[in-house]
């Protein structure tokens, strides 16, 4: 190691503009901006920063403001930190607090750049050299700051523009972030090689970027592994684009097979596909693949840039023979780390950079990096290497993220049927016995905002899960089931956040996710509403679509209860000080609707009691979750607005699925066995094709599940359609009430608007209502807007049955759901509703066969039953769709090697 401490402070300019004065250089929609007024515009800029160095921090994206602030600091000398705009304020204030910058500037686009001067001069040191701050991982967040030189800059934006072959008729698009390096590293390349910009912030997967793109005349675009698994979904890079030549890669491994097919892409399109390796510390780039190799050597990282050079430690990492830790030299290593103010006067103190990566070097002299040495855990005296576990798991078809937390093995998939079979390759691959790792389920993998693996939000919700499951068996008895908490004890947002990530599968949550934001639904919500209800008290009818911060309170806020209620909680303190059980909690009010609807459907039908008017109460409670778990939480169409709406619709048929394939399963074989129903009630499309001048016949008998099923199909239709999605996002209300006036029109088209007796009252046309009037009372936000939900219930109820026993049932539910966000019941009741409100679905599907043979001996006994076997099919599948695909991913395994 090397220290320089300097004497003097004195700037060193840094110039990036390599073009001609009249040559293009920044390029956006609106125009463009050529390399003489850019200059004009640093010089401007340079004097709004301050004479002498300063420090410097910029939070933009890819604007112009954002450009000519960055180029002013470097041309001036100001040492500079690129901080995320949308990084967070805590982040912010806690590099600001950390670091004491002596300018802020916020360049937004549209608004131009805000320069906060926060004292003339600056009471900082710098060394000549510094020119750069930069965060190890992407978040702005971490005080550990990598100090990159003026010659670090330089040398590696004229090294990636020599192997990329830039020149002034090259024009980038700018798909990265500028706070990334590798995004930065496009900037700095192209502008050195006299080359220009194409500025957005669009997503690579919008239409309107490659619009954008085409009719900029971009010719390159530069992306991490997953926007090219975003590209390849949406077959966009696949589509004629006349200027683009070179599509480029880095930010981690892309699966060898992928980087082919984008390589023949490419052949046949015109664009060569260049793969890159780099990090932080060496400014951006170590290494590159040659395009002409990209088939014939994928899964390597190629050669090291122009300039630079590798070189094998053996002695680290404990590989194979010619394996070892990946070492990098070349005048583009960082200067070294900052973790304090003082640091920034520290001189160069690396001759090379040791990459952490373990790597061989290939017969065709290619390097390839082969693992990671932090990507290890030692389990049971086995040294299991994660990556290579990983890509045995794709091997097999199984998409895993392994992590280690301490000596314990944590696996996670994205679907709950893989785990068993995940869990047996997995003992297979390393000899570790079942019960010396985990392997979970979760909706999705975390990413970073770069786009990487997140292996720490990974480890993080692998130990919530491991804490969560060592508390079970000796935690205090739960009410409601929550933890038992006095009325005094604040929950804070990081609390409920893991809640949360344990209960939906998400560990990417963050306090500023909401229950509809994260994915959920009418399945995992029972649980998440009954657990917030035990910590919070009474939750707001709108809960699902507010954040977690919003639901604890604020950072220091106590928790929120409804206004001018009292907690209801299930224990609170005696006079003697003891806790006691209250008697009362308080439940969401559909909870308690699914339950006590599910209650009188079974009831009447045994008949025990003769209380009509439930199932269409349930269907109309569907409605009220399917506007809220599939369609809330979305607000004004996002920059990627294509991909959300598919989002949206994909969340929709899953809901579809998710009804249909268990009830298809079960009719099937009572078809099968009993002969009892048609092959068109088995394909829950009975009411397309049953006679309604027939009277009712047990073919009705899941008339409620046929006309759920096909709403939710309609309803995702309606979605995918762009207008439609974007009218519902602008004017929630204003399109449910299109909807349910739609619905209302088909319901007195087919039936007159007569009463009940005919079967179009259970058929899809006469009963969509129902659904849409949920669908209005989810909407029903305000007091305005609840008084016409209300309207609509008075106005839409009587009269549709002709019973006003049973209409009263359908307009009394109703009227709780749209006033009143939870009711309260006997709090040792809470668990067995909510278990009752989960299970109604196989409840209402079972019973058709279990009340008939029993009610004939007893009645109530028949009730009993009903729900005691649709309990437990629900319990049962369950389990069984964990283990429907359960089979040893190879029985052949090799075991990953154990040093």
């Amino acid at each position: 190691m090397r220290t320089i401490t300097p004497t003097r402070s004195e700037p060193m300019a840094l110039d990036l503009l390599g073009g001609d004065p009249s040559a293009p250089a920044l390029v956006t929609p609106a125009g463009s901006v050529d390399y003489g007024e850019l200059a004009d515009r640093i010089g401007a800029r340079r004097a709004e920063l301050g004479a002498g160095r300063r420090l410097v921090f910029l939070a933009g994206s890819n604007t112009v403001d954002t450009v000519v602030t960055y180029l002013a600091a470097l041309s001036a000398g100001h040492p500079l930190l690129f901080v995320a705009p949308d990084g967070g304020a805590a982040d912010l204030d806690d590099l600001v607090a950390r670091y004491a910058p002596d300018v802020i500037v916020r360049a937004r686009a549209g608004e131009g750049a805000e320069i906060e001067d926060r004292g003339e001069g600056s009471h900082h040191r710098f060394h000549p050299e510094l020119a750069l701050l930069a965060s190890t991982s992407g978040s702005t967040g971490s005080p550990k700051l990598v100090r990159l030189s003026r010659g670090n800059v330089l040398a590696n934006a004229r090294s990636i523009a020599e192997y990329l072959r830039l020149g002034q008729d090259d024009r980038a698009a700018t798909t990265l972030p500028p706070h990334y390096c590798y995004g930065l590293s496009v900037v700095n390349s192209h502008l050195v090689a006299g080359g220009s910009l194409l500025l957005s912030d669009r997503s690579v997967v919008e239409p309107e970027f490659w619009a954008e793109f085409d009719a900029g005349r971009a010719t390159s675009i530069a992306g991490v592994p997953y926007t090219y698994e975003l590209l390849e979904s949406t077959g966009l890079l696949a589509r004629p684009h006349p200027t683009l030549r070179a599509v480029t890669q880095a930010g981690g491994r892309l699966e060898p097979e992928r980087v082919r097919r984008l390589a023949r892409l490419g052949r046949e399109r015109g664009f060569e596909f260049v793969v890159m390796y780099g990090q932080t510390e060496a400014t951006a780039r170590m290494a590159y693949l040659p395009p002409e190799h990209a088939e014939s050597a994928a899964g390597s990282i190629g050669r090291p840039v122009p300039g630079g050079r590798f070189r094998i430690d053996e002695t680290v990492g404990g590989g194979e023979p010619g394996e070892g830790e990946l070492v990098y030299s070349g005048p583009n290593v960082m200067m070294g780390y900052a973790e304090a103010p003082a640091d920034l006067a520290r001189g160069p103190e690396l001759a090379e950079l040791r990459t952490g990566d373990l790597a061989r070097r290939r017969a065709d002299g290619f390097y390839e990096i082969t693992g990671r040495l932090s990507r290890f855990v030692k389990a049971f005296g086995l040294r299991i290497d994660l990556d290579r576990l990983e890509r045995m798991l794709a091997g097999e078809g199984v998409e895993a993220r392994a992590v280690g937390v301490d000596d314990r093995l944590a696996v996670f998939v994205r679907e709950e049927r893989s785990v068993a079979r995940t869990a047996d390759a997995v003992a297979a691959a390393t000899g570790l016995p079942v019960h010396a790792f985990d392997v979970h389920a979760i909706a999705e993998f975390p990413r970073t905002s770069n786009g990487k693996p997140d292996h720490a939000a990974l480890r993080a919700h692998a130990t919530l899960l491991r804490a969560a499951d060592a508390a079970v068996g000796g935690a205090e008895p739960r009410a409601g089931g929550g933890s038992s908490r006095s009325d005094a004890t604040r929950v804070t947002p990081r609390e409920l956040r893991d809640v949360y990530a344990e209960l939906l599968g998400r560990p990417d949550a963050t306090p500023e996710d909401s229950f509809t934001s994260l994915g959920g639904d009418s399945l995992n919500y029972v649980e998440l509403v009954l657990r917030l209800e035990s910590r919070l008290g009474a939750v707001p009818a709108d809960w699902p679509g507010r954040s977690i911060r919003d639901l604890a309170g604020g950072p220091d806020e106590p928790p929120r209860r409804a206004a001018a209620e009292p907690a209801d909680d299930a224990r609170s303190a005696a006079p003697d000080g003891r806790s006691r059980r209250r008697r009362f909690a308080r439940v969401e009010t559909s909870v308690v609707l699914r339950a006590l609807a599910i209650l009188l459907i079974v009831a009447t039908h045994a008949d025990v009691v003769q209380l009509q008017g439930g199932a269409h109460l349930l269907l109309a409670v569907a409605g009220f979750n399917l506007a809220r778990f599939r369609l809330a939480g979305a607000g004004p169409e996002r920059a990627d607005g294509r991909a959300d709406r598919m989002r949206r619709v994909r969340g929709l048929l899953r809901s579809a699925r998710t009804v249909a394939v268990p009830a298809v399963l079960w009719v099937g074989g009572v078809a099968l066995v009993a002969g009892t129903y048609d092959p068109a009630t088995v394909a829950l499309s009975n009411w397309l094709v049953a006679p309604y001048d027939d009277g009712w016949s047990d073919q009705w008998h899941l008339w409620f599940l046929e006309a759920l099923v096909w709403a939710i199909v309609v309803v995702a239709a309606v979605i995918a359609v762009p207008p439609l999605d974007s009218f519902e996002r602008r004017r929630p209300f204003g399109f449910a009430a299109v909807v349910l006036g739609a619905a209302l029109a088909l319901r007195y088209l087919v039936s007159g608007g007569v009463t009940a007796g005919s079967p179009l009252h259970y058929a899809l046309p006469g009963v969509a209502w129902l659904i849409a009037l949920g669908w209005l009372i989810a909407r029903s936000s305000t007091t305005r807007t609840r008084l016409v939900a209300t309207g609509a219930v008075l106005v839409t109820v009587p009269g549709f049955f002709g019973d006003p026993a049973r209409e009263a049932i359908v307009i009394v539910g109703l009227g709780l759901l749209v006033w009143a966000g939870s009711l309260p019941v006997p709090a040792f009741a809470v668990r067995a509703i909510g278990t009752v409100a989960t299970a109604s679905l196989f409840v209402y599907l079972t019973h058709w066969q279990v009340y008939p043979p029993i009610e004939e001996v007893s009645p109530p006994l028949a009730i009993v039953a009903s729900f005691a076997v649709g309990i437990s099919a629900w319990w049962l599948w369950n389990r069984a769709a964990a283990r429907i695909a359960a089979r040893p991913l190879s029985r052949g395994a090799r075991a990953v090697p154990a040093r």
